[in-house]
């Protein structure tokens, strides 16, 4: 694959394209899979855990059971010494909370698939590729929709690798007796099968990750999660808190305002990662509130 840089006008042009509806009736999304396996991954709850609202649980079981049935990735076994390959922020509601949820992440990821040389793929390898409108704020209208998103993050240096984004207004999944397969499967290992909520939000999930599956050369690219970061540039995406540890409970040491450039130390522990300021201040922060 050649590593040219697709002008952003002309994907999104690609990408109406096939957004474009085939038919009236959807077909259900089928999943991406993959050739190779893309590592571990540890699933995050993310703050806008929008299926509470619905009477569900988390999507925790879920994307593990796409992560397996893909092929893509393997989820993290928690008694394993070794980090995971790649965090993931999983996020639900309607449009505008899902949007707000990643878009201080959606610029550089989309920056890192385009310099990738990946973006003029990503659309035909994407079932029903029209979805990948997410990735880039290209949802849109007043009628309520389940949406979901997911981020990758990469545990080494705290950046974000990837994001995806699914919006489903009405559900093409059936769960009937005999029908249903590995989408029913996967949705019941969360207990989203049983209820409308639950089916929408399921294939809302799948459109996200489908969007990451298919970025293999911006995931493959990403840091190894046992390698020490290099003193590197972060900016801070959201205001936030500078601790003097790596946990949420740790005494402040200074707020950080969006916008705020630091620097990593290379050290990082759990979603924590080392920083300092411009002016020498060292402290840590959340992976979650940078870009």
């Amino acid at each position: 694959m050649s590593n040219r840089v697709f002008p952003i006008t002309a994907l999104l042009i690609a990408i109406s394209i096939s957004a474009a509806p085939a038919s009236a009736k959807r077909k259900p999304p089928e999943l991406v899979k993959c050739d190779t396996n893309m590592g571990t991954i540890a699933l995050v709850d993310g703050d806008a855990a929008g299926w509470a609202k619905w009477g569900l649980g988390s999507p925790r079981a879920l994307v593990n059971a796409l992560a397996v049935e893909s092929g893509c990735f393997t989820p993290h076994n928690t008694a394993d010494t070794a980090p995971a390959r790649f965090l993931v922020t999983a996020i639900a509601g309607d449009q505008e909370e899902v949007d707000r949820g990643i878009s201080l992440a959606k610029t550089g990821a989309s920056e890192a698939l385009l310099r990738s040389g990946a973006a003029g793929s990503v659309v035909t390898k994407v079932p029903f590729g029209g979805a990948l409108m997410g990735a880039f704020g290209g949802f849109g209208g007043k009628k309520k929709t389940v949406a979901a998103g997911l981020r990758v993050v990469s545990p080494a240096n705290g950046m974000t690798v990837a994001t995806g984004s699914g919006s489903v207004r009405k559900t093409s999944l059936s769960f009937g007796r005999n029908s249903g397969g590995w989408a029913k499967s996967a949705a019941g290992a969360a207990g989203y099968a049983g209820s409308k909520d639950g089916r929408m939000l399921t294939e809302a999930f799948i459109l996200a990750f489908n969007q990451l599956a298919v970025q293999k050369e911006v995931l493959s690219g990403a840091p190894a999660s046992g390698a020490a970061a290099a003193a590197s540039g972060v900016s801070v995406a959201v205001d936030t808190i500078m601790r003097a540890g790596p946990e949420a409970g740790s005494a402040k040491v200074r707020s950080l305002r969006a916008g705020t450039e630091l620097t990593q130390t290379g050290q990082r522990d759990g979603l924590f990662i080392e920083v300092t300021d411009n002016y020498g201040t060292k402290g840590w922060v959340s992976v979650e509130a940078l870009n």
